[in-house]
């Protein structure tokens, strides 16, 4: 169990929030904060597969049908007990939730590319008996719309009738020249639901009615005439009657949501889930996150790693450049502690704290900010000790507090156990420190924990060179700038770079002048000989760059003349086929000028002529094929139903439908046509072949086809004869560009010509399958077909 004081250590809080940007609830939000690690990887490969599919949709230009909704668990609640009854503001929050229960579940329910969301459950559903009468029921304001019920509706309409009865009724009184004199003021209005007009409080025996309020400063005297009573009485039974209506229409808006308040208690579960995820999808696809790879064979490998609050600064223009991390421990690695040093400021904090955090995501299944070849194993508690754990009352300095920590870390790793440590071996003296870490160093290996530790302390750097299983790590520094890279150097510890980080800060030239003294030439070398090493580590790096480079190129060329060999021997192929076609056609011409000559021949009995004429014709005919390396039959012997062949006599493929009968004839399908041929007149579908070896060997002609051809028809408005003859010419012209799945379209009419291109689909040597269209697609006006490409 990895402890929230961890968690909140490397500030997995900062990627929640992001997080939870996207979300359209609050109460998504409260599940999004309470995201924390798993130790199952079948948990872990759920959670990121279903975000997978979800970022699949969104890479498809499909975006789940999700609403800003708000959180009604307090209603569900409250609707528990039989009679209760929610408010119109409470009500009015089911509709969006409804609205997007209902969408999700259509957009769903049909797709088949879509496992592992459909597993969620319960399964959404809509909910149109309860939907339809809340939002014909309930306006935006929360207020009940007359269409509630036909009573509301006659009774408000009642009411606007006799208001306007009442106003027009009082206008006459006002404009009365015996009742003006006596007004306050022209006006009518409304106290304790009473009409009233405003009369000088000295002349309020000269009105006739009721007295209902006065003003403020006691000259003004609020009347309600008395001819309007009878009207402004019946006017408060229709409040009445209106009040009672709406509070029956709310008792049975309520029932109908109580009666399904377990399923959508579900229900709304789901849909948080399906918020949550499609949350953690989009910032995944704003960061260009890629899904975890999750092990349990101990293997930590970062590959183009990068810590995504820097991906965040550098989005905001906060940071010029990110340097990718690269670590490999565990797993088939020989190393399982990792020790990282450098110059103060050259990010080796960012480091760990880039493994922890990647570890934090990629156990909440969340996609990392890494290449796909990373590699995170399960754990079972992730320690960390970073930053200054200083105490006043517990009266513990920064080296006591260090070591406390450290203790507790020791004391709960195991072989399922990933640890980071910051600054180790500091704040003590140096040879005493650096002794210490290194028996923490080796205390943790022994116990088969992952380490990454950072330090400056060159007798640890010592001890990891000489252990088996531990492993060396530096900051890159530039030595000729002195300044940081920020990138990290796997098998070569870095330097301090102490009194250069101090120049850069502005320390005063004499004071590092005083301190390189002071450090004498056992220094200067060690440093020297860390220079000349890294050196030809980059020299070295550099050449194997280069050897890469050289590589891929004849890589590429080898591709680019395997390529060409193909061409060449397709070319080869069609050129021999185009001339042995040419020959034939030769060859019958002339057979039917020599069967003339024969004839005269024969009437001068001239046998022997004719018997050397036949013999040329035999010898050219043979020849031929010799030469276009080609024969006529492939050597075919015998076909089976359902075989592909190439028909000679028509130049085209077809699929036998039976073999040979009485006659020696087999029955095959070529496009619409049915046909008996000779065994002879078959070979075997090359042609089929050829094609497809066309696609592989030449791209820039596989672009072209891409370019120029649509994969579509229009078949609407023409006859179905005239559309089945253009089906099969479109079905044809598709399958020579390798175009896989086409679309018909037909259009709804009469339904006739929809039948007659299904049938010939389901007859169609060259069909695979075929289906109608979605919702989006054009339903049954349409049909998706996919080829045997």
């Amino acid at each position: 169990m990895i402890k929230t004081e961890t968690v909140n250590s490397l500030e997995f809080n900062k990627i929640l929030t992001e997080i939870a940007t996207h979300a359209h609830s609050a109460a998504t939000v409260e599940k999004i904060t309470a995201i924390k690690p798993e130790n199952s990887i079948a948990k872990i490969e759920q959670i990121s597969g279903r975000v997978s599919e979800i970022c699949k949709l969104k890479e498809s230009g499909i975006t789940l049908a999700l609403e800003n909704f708000e959180d009604i668990r307090q209603s569900f609640e409250v609707l528990k007990p039989n009679g209760a009854i929610l408010p119109t503001v409470e009500l009015l929050k089911f509709i969006p939730v409804l609205r997007s229960c209902g969408s999700l579940s259509r957009q769903l329910n049909y797709r088949h590319d879509l496992p592992l969301l459909k597993s969620i459950e319960p399964m959404l559903r809509s909910f149109p008996e309860i939907l339809e009468p809340l939002e014909n029921s309930i306006d935006i304001d929360g207020s009940i719309k007359d269409t509630a019920s036909e009573l509301l509706k006659e009774t408000r309409c009642a009411k606007r009738t006799l208001a306007a009865r009442i106003r027009k009724k009082i206008d006459e009184i006002i404009r009365n020249s015996d009742i003006e004199k006596f007004l306050q003021e022209n006006f009518i209005t409304q106290r304790s639901g009473r009409w009233v007009i405003p009369v000088r409080m000295d002349s309020k025996g000269m009105v006739k009615g009721v007295v209902h309020d006065v003003s403020s400063s006691g000259e003004t005297a609020f009347m309600e005439p008395l001819e309007i009573i009878p009207f402004t009485n019946e006017l408060e039974n229709l409040n009445a009657e209106e009040k009672a209506e709406e509070i029956r229409i709310l008792r049975q808006l309520s029932s109908w949501v109580r009666e399904d308040l377990e399923i959508l208690t579900g229900c709304f579960d789901t849909l948080l889930e399906i918020d949550r995820l499609n949350s953690i999808s989009m910032f995944s696809a704003d960061y260009n996150l890629n899904k975890p790879k999750i092990n349990e064979n101990g293997e930590f490998r970062l590959v183009n790693a990068r810590h995504p609050i820097l991906i965040q600064m550098h989005k905001q223009n906060l940071l010029e450049k990110i340097e990718p991390l690269e670590i490999r421990l565990g797993g088939e690695a020989e190393e399982s502690v990792m020790i990282i040093t450098g110059p103060n400021a050259g990010g080796k904090t960012i480091a760990i704290k880039t493994a922890g955090i990647l570890m934090l995501m990629a156990l909440s299944g969340i996609p990392v900010p890494a290449d796909s070849e990373s590699q995170f194993p399960i754990i079972d508690s992730l320690l960390v000790d970073i930053g200054d754990e200083q105490s006043i009352e517990q009266k513990h300095s920064t080296f006591s507090a260090h070591i406390a920590r450290i203790t507790s870390i020791i004391q709960q790793s195991s072989m399922r156990s990933m640890i980071l440590l910051d600054e180790l071996g500091a704040g003590t003296d140096p040879l005493q420190g650096a002794a210490i870490a290194c028996g923490v160093l080796r205390e943790l290996q022994l116990r088969g924990s992952l380490v990454i530790a950072t330090t400056h302390l060159s007798d640890i750097i010592s001890f990891v060179h000489k252990t088996t299983g531990m492993i060396n790590a530096g900051m890159a520094f530039d030595d000729n700038s002195f300044t940081p890279l920020y990138r990290l150097v796997i098998g070569v510890p870095g330097e301090s770079h102490a009194l250069e980080v101090a120049r850069r800060f502005g320390l005063p030239e004499k004071i590092i002048s005083f301190a390189r003294q002071m450090i004498g030439t056992d220094g200067s070398e060690i440093s020297e000989m860390l220079k000349d090493l890294r050196q030809k580590r980059t020299e070295f790096e550099n050449l194997l760059s280069d050897l890469e480079e050289q590589k891929r190129i004849v890589d590429l060329r080898n591709i680019e003349l395997n390529i060409r060999v193909d061409e060449i021997e397709q070319i080869r192929k069609e050129t021999a086929e185009k001339g042995y076609s040419e020959a034939k056609m030769l060859i019958s011409t002339t057979r039917r000028r020599m069967n003339i000559i024969l004839e005269e021949l024969k009437r001068d009995n001239r046998s022997e002529i004719i018997n050397k004429i036949r013999e040329a014709e035999k010898d050219l005919l043979t020849q031929i094929k010799q030469e276009a390396n080609i024969n006529e039959n492939k050597g075919i012997t015998s076909v089976k139903a359902g075989d592909s062949v190439f028909v000679d006599s028509i130049g085209c493929i077809g699929q036998v439908l039976s073999s040979e009968n009485r006659n020696g004839k087999v029955r095959i399908r070529a496009g619409r046509m049915e046909l008996e041929v000779r065994l002879s007149d078959l070979s075997r579908s090359e042609k089929s072949e050829s094609i497809k070896l066309m696609k592989a060997a030449s791209i820039v002609w596989k672009s072209d086809i891409d370019e120029n051809a649509s994969n579509e028809v229009k078949l609407i408005g023409l006859r179905v004869d005239d559309a089945l003859s253009e089906l099969d010419t479109f079905i044809n012209r598709m399958f020579s560009a390798g175009i896989k799945d086409i679309r018909i379209i037909h259009g709804l009419g009469s339904g006739r010509l929809r039948d007659a291109v299904r049938e010939e689909l389901k007859r169609h040597t060259l069909v695979e399958c075929f289906r109608s269209g979605e919702a989006h697609e054009g339903r049954d006006g349409a049909t998706f077909a996919t080829l045997k490409v």
